[in-house]
């Protein structure tokens, strides 16, 4: 499952505030802040709906021994085109 750090860095990376970030996936931001900030650990349903959010604006997530190590941008899939 994603940590604190990463969305927080995934959010930054794509230039949305915790409002941007509550506007796509329908949670409140208080409860994105209060993850961010290491106050709470939202249900594994809330933390997927954030990871979803931000995979879905190019960000991908990277785990090392199912532990949230980063992120990177997605990687760009190939056309098929030969270009």
């Amino acid at each position: 499952m994603v940590n604190r750090q990463q969305i927080s860095a995934a959010r930054g990376w794509l230039g949305l505030s915790q409002q941007d970030l509550a506007d796509l996936t329908g949670v409140s931001k208080r409860t994105i802040s209060h993850f961010e900030g290491g106050d709470r650990l939202p249900h594994d349903r809330t933390l997927r709906d954030l990871q979803t959010a931000l995979e879905q604006q190019g960000v991908e997530f990277l785990f090392e021994n199912g532990r949230g190590v980063g992120i990177r941008a997605k990687p760009k899939t190939d056309s098929g085109d030969g270009a």
